[in-house]
């Protein structure tokens, strides 16, 4: 998954991305609003992570802007201001969570996770499609009760299949969905870590959950 990371202090900021990426989320960091803008409108984030006392355009601005331009990504709010009135500025704004500051990372995680997961429309943090079970909590995937060995982004990809199952993903999406912007990115290994997935969950070729549609991408289909 693809966070957009906005906090201008910068001690504040590495810390979290650090946490953010050791969870296995892939980062893009802004330390101000204007560069927040700029990323929340020039790439496909699954979620974000928004101060609101921010130099340049504060958070609210910022969060305004997205929903006004139809960036649907949620938003988690970052605030130091103790104010439920500000609290609520920010909910109205478009946000559709908040943590306060001093907050524990573990807490904030668990947001973001749950955050991610309702805005696909699962309200559990285990994904079923057949005999294949994803927890996107602990990121462990099982199939009829046996644990995969997956790497980082085999993980990123497949999660990213089953939190939008039926849907035609494009290489194109996943390569955005799963390396940051300063990264040096190849569409063709996304086709070698589907076909290390389709061999580590579906061996004997018996499920075939993930279909390939020839110049268009992919799509997971839950096994019967």
């Amino acid at each position: 998954m693809r966070a957009l990371l906005v906090e201008d202090e910068m001690l504040l900021r590495q810390q979290l991305a650090e946490s953010l990426r050791g969870a296995g989320y892939t980062v893009d960091e802004a330390p101000d609003g204007e560069e927040a803008l700029y990323l929340g409108r020039e790439y496909p984030y699954d979620v974000a992570v928004m101060d609101l006392g921010l130099p340049k355009m504060d958070g609210i601005q910022v969060i305004q802007t997205l929903r006004g331009e139809d960036k649907h990504f949620p938003i988690l709010i970052l605030t130091a201001r103790g104010h439920w009135q500000e609290r609520v500025a920010g909910l109205e704004a478009g946000g559709d969570d908040y943590l306060v500051k001093p907050f524990h990372t573990e807490e904030l995680l668990a947001r973001l996770n749950a955050l991610v997961r309702r805005s696909a429309g699962f309200s559990s943090p285990t994904i079923k499609a057949g005999p294949i079970e994803l927890d996107t909590s602990s990121q462990r995937v099982t199939v009829a009760n046996t644990e995969l060995e997956l790497t980082s982004f085999e993980y990123k990809v497949l999660e990213y299949l089953m939190l939008h199952p039926d849907e035609v993903v494009s290489k194109t999406t996943l390569t955005e969905h799963i390396y940051e912007q300063d990264c040096d990115r190849d569409s063709n290994v996304i086709e070698v870590f589907i076909g290390r997935l389709r061999k580590k969950i579906d061996a004997a070729a018996q499920l075939k959950p993930i279909e390939t549609l020839r110049g268009r991408g992919y799509r997971f289909v839950a096994p019967q």
